[in-house]
């Protein structure tokens, strides 16, 4: 009698300490996924940040080669037909989040000059975090 008994103990241990570990795995899969999923949207703005650098670096050299900006009409575009940048594979300059890059001149941040900028995630301007824009220096 005493034996089933342990048994039956014994075997309810062992079913408590599988779901305490299940437990234990679900909160440290749940940690790393919030870990990942912030990294990611990092990630998203610093690409933005550098892909913004590098259209300003083409403006610049539009500049450089025609002696003037590209006009807002002309916007990125005219960059991509002077061969001074390179396109995605729809022919056009994406941000992160698959928004077009906006252009401006004269622009709104640098009235002396040209904003390029990103409007982040949301696609709007202004914003916090992943969705506040991202504007040449």
């Amino acid at each position: 009698m005493h034996a089933r008994n342990r048994r039956r103990a014994q075997r309810g241990m062992t079913l408590i300490e599988i779901m305490v570990v299940i437990v234990i795995l679900g909160l440290i899969a749940s940690a790393v996924a919030v870990n990942v999923v912030g990294q990611m949207s990092k990630a998203r703005v610093d690409t933005a940040k550098n892909d913004v650098r590098k259209i300003a670096d083409g403006v610049d050299t539009f500049k450089v080669l025609k002696g003037r900006y590209p006009t807002t009409e002309e916007g990125l575009g005219i960059l991509i037909k002077e061969n001074i940048l390179k396109a995605n594979k729809e022919g056009s300059l994406k941000d992160p989040w698959n928004n077009d890059y906006v252009y401006l001149y004269p622009g709104q941040a640098h009235q002396d000059g040209y904003d390029v900028k990103s409007y982040g995630a949301d696609g709007q301007p202004g914003g916090e975090g992943e969705n506040a824009d991202v504007v040449n220096p």
